[in-house]
């Protein structure tokens, strides 16, 4: 009996030491490295981050390297076709188009951060309101939300442009007042159904043992949603601001090219759209390349938000 408890551990001790070094070799897992693993999975999802992140930094560095004023007039190049003067070609001034785009890069996706970023603080903070109440609270806010689903967008848009135009461009000046207007009235229209999602998301969550644990310890109701239900309801609203983000760019430059946006003497996207429209049986250039700009964007922004969905999905299968 003596002889077999002192020869269990020489038998045991190699084979421990030999799987110590595996386990301490292996990196530990964790939810951020497996939520970019399911998402390189998702190849468009991982070739439109890569675009996405090339337009970018494009339109953030690009007019620091490619050094043309988006102004600079030169009429004996007018209406020119690209070539290595010119790479994207000229306007009908003479203005060097890839510089135009370039600036008009930095306004368009500013304001579709910015408007996102409006959205999604607006409906969050209207789901979370919702989601944790019970009664009239509830009822009231799913109302305000209908009432705001149910108007038609692009004449509310026009409609507040038209009102509010000259009072914000008279307080802040001309680009930032039109900035300020363009970002309030596109996000203020988009916080709905991230409202929606949020309230769906907190009436699952608060119901769930973790958080039943932390109300049965004695946690506030701004604990519980700060330290566990919010953090939890991250994945969806991410989702969303995604796709927030190309609805914002495809609204502003709806604007621009319906002339209710940023002034003529600031280029965007959709401005330079709208200044190219009468040119393009003569230079179709004009309206290609911001037009190519807003289309490899929005399509970029739309398949990192599906990669998203499945690389956040718990449900999703390693």
């Amino acid at each position: 009996m003596a002889g077999s408890t002192l020869a269990s551990p020489t038998v045991e001790t190699p084979a421990a030491a030999a799987a110590e070094p595996v386990g301490t070799s292996a990196k530990p897992s964790s939810l951020w490295r497996d939520t970019w693993r399911r998402f390189k999975r998702h190849k468009l999802a991982y070739i439109g981050l890569w675009v996405l992140g090339f337009l970018v930094l494009s339109v953030i560095i690009g007019p620091l390297v490619y050094k043309v004023g988006i102004n600079d007039i030169d009429f004996k190049a007018r209406l020119a076709g690209p070539s290595l003067q010119h790479p994207l070609g000229t306007d009908d001034l003479g203005r060097d188009l890839l510089a135009r785009v370039l600036y008009g890069g930095r306004i368009s996706l500013a304001v579709g951060m910015a408007a996102m970023l409006t959205a999604i603080s607006i409906g969050v903070l209207i789901g979370a309101l919702a989601g944790m109440s019970r009664g009239w609270v509830d009822t009231v806010l799913m109302w305000v939300t209908d009432l705001f689903l149910s108007l038609p967008s692009l004449p509310l848009l026009l409609l507040l442009i038209f009102l509010f135009r000259e009072p914000l461009k008279q307080m802040f000046g001309l680009e930032v007042g039109i900035f300020i207007l363009i970002v309030l009235v596109i996000g203020g229209l988009r916080w709905m159904p991230v409202a929606r999602l949020v309230r769906a998301q907190f009436f699952s969550l608060r119901e769930k043992e973790f958080v039943e644990a932390a109300r049965a310890l004695g946690a506030t109701t701004s604990r519980q949603v700060l330290r566990h239900i919010l953090p939890n309801s991250l994945g969806p609203v991410i989702v969303a601001a995604t796709i927030d983000v190309a609805a914002a760019i495809i609204a502003e430059s709806t604007l621009s090219f319906l002339g209710l946006g940023f002034p003529p003497d600031i280029p965007t996207w959709g401005r330079i759209l709208y200044d190219g429209r009468d040119y393009m049986d003569v230079a179709a250039h004009w309206s290609l390349f911001p037009g190519i700009a807003i289309f490899l964007t929005v399509l970029a922004i739309n398949f990192v938000g599906d990669g998203l969905l499945d690389a956040l999905n718990p449900r999703k299968v390693m």
